[in-house]
């Protein structure tokens, strides 16, 4: 084993790494959430995805679960950040403060640490990170990852990035690459600030593409023509390809919603149509599908899960949260069926947990992705779902 790595927050981005790079090297995993940490010690995963799964009950993994934070940057020859950002739209900055503690605390313990940071951060962060805290051990590597195929995804990657050309880029950027399981994975290393805008583009080029086949699908419901076979006609030119084409209710998730708007803040006072209009579209998008699920005049709106695709647990920014405020400001009654809540309500809006009361109650059922349960109900379910796929 090579290299003693510690990883520091334990959601997709940092448990895939952590299970990932335990393979070959040896890694402390941490986070501030000790149930979280009780979980993965008894070889139980918090998150929806199967790798993790499978991952967790090896016994040939070096990795150990650590609610220790002393312990594990003292223990390290790396130290991976992937903790959460989020971006404030109220402020107009993407807010990186978790980042910011883990360098805080390690560097009062090891000044001489060296980061690897995951999390999502603005164009320039490792430039002034690094100016700030007064090391240049502090080095940013994006991550390309999906949703309940993190692990996978991590296994079988586009791309290697670190944003350092250096001999220390080559180290980190190889430490990857032993533990992966694809053959001939490209690796890139570029400068700090060049790697952050890669992420940025990445995630924005892949919200256009959403946005672009929800407009198409705008189109055609409003025009009474057949989405899947304009979709089919068009993904044929192998220009455009047949993927990331299923209509939905909009983009999503962790990382789309906050890269396409920290992206676009990053373009003051610089020409631009495009960024805006990518952020403009999912608003749209989702105004146009609730007013199609309004104009049924129902009295109950059911809402089908909160997460934004199959095999996944997380429903922050997800697009159909969207869609039921706009439904419950015209006073339209929204109750919500998500098995992963442990809740009664959710945002004022009554979680059923018997799924037959909820299919029963509902008269409309908003669905971002038909599922097989509610095929016996098809004809009160609302979805976009063109090729039954994410």
């Amino acid at each position: 084993m090579d290299n003693k790595v510690s990883i520091f927050g334990l959601g997709y981005v940092g448990l895939a790494n952590a299970l990932l790079l335990s393979q070959n090297e040896k890694v402390k995993a941490y986070d501030i959430v000790e149930e979280k940490i009780r979980m993965l010690q008894q070889q139980n995963s918090p998150l929806e995805d199967q790798e993790v799964h499978e991952f967790l009950q090896r016994d040939d993994l070096n990795i150990e679960f650590t609610a220790d934070f002393e312990d594990a940057v003292k223990s390290a020859d790396y130290l991976i950040i992937a903790t959460p950002t989020d971006y404030d739209e109220k402020k107009n900055y993407f807010n990186t403060s978790t980042v910011e503690d883990v360098i805080t605390k390690a560097l009062a313990i090891r000044p001489d640490a060296t980061f690897i940071i995951k999390s999502t951060v603005p164009v320039r962060y490792t430039l002034d990170a690094k100016a700030k805290f007064g090391t240049d051990n502090i080095i940013f590597s994006p991550e390309f990852l999906r949703e309940g195929k993190a692990l996978y995804d991590n296994l079988y990657p586009s791309r290697i990035i670190v944003g350092e050309d250096s001999d220390r880029g080559r180290e980190i950027a190889q430490m990857f690459k032993e533990n992966v399981l694809k053959e001939d994975v490209d690796v890139l290393l570029t400068h700090p600030t060049e790697a952050e805008a890669i992420k940025l583009f990445s995630n924005t080029y892949l919200a256009m593409r959403v946005a672009y086949f929800n407009e198409l699908d705008t189109y055609a419901e409003s025009r009474g023509l057949d989405t899947k076979e304009i979709i089919e006609g068009v993904s044929l030119d192998p220009r455009i390809g047949n993927h990331y084409n299923n209509p939905s209710f909009g983009y999503g998730g962790y990382c789309l919603p906050k890269d396409t708007k920290q992206l676009l803040a990053n373009y003051t006072e610089v020409p631009q149509n495009i960024m805006t209009a990518i952020v403009d579209a999912n608003r749209t998008r989702k105004d146009f599908v609730a007013d199609q699920i309004i104009a049924k005049e129902p009295e109950i709106v059911g809402i089908y899960r909160l997460t934004m695709k199959a095999n996944s647990d997380n429903f922050r920014q997800s697009a159909i949260q969207g869609i039921m405020k706009r439904i419950k400001a015209k006073g339209i009654e929204v109750v919500v069926f998500e098995p992963s809540l442990d809740a009664d309500d959710f945002f004022n809006s009554r979680v059923i947990k018997d799924f037959e009361e909820f299919k029963m109650v509902s008269d409309v059922i908003v669905s971002n992705r038909m599922e097989e349960e509610l095929l016996d109900v098809k004809d009160k379910v609302y979805t976009r779902d063109i090729f039954g796929k994410n």
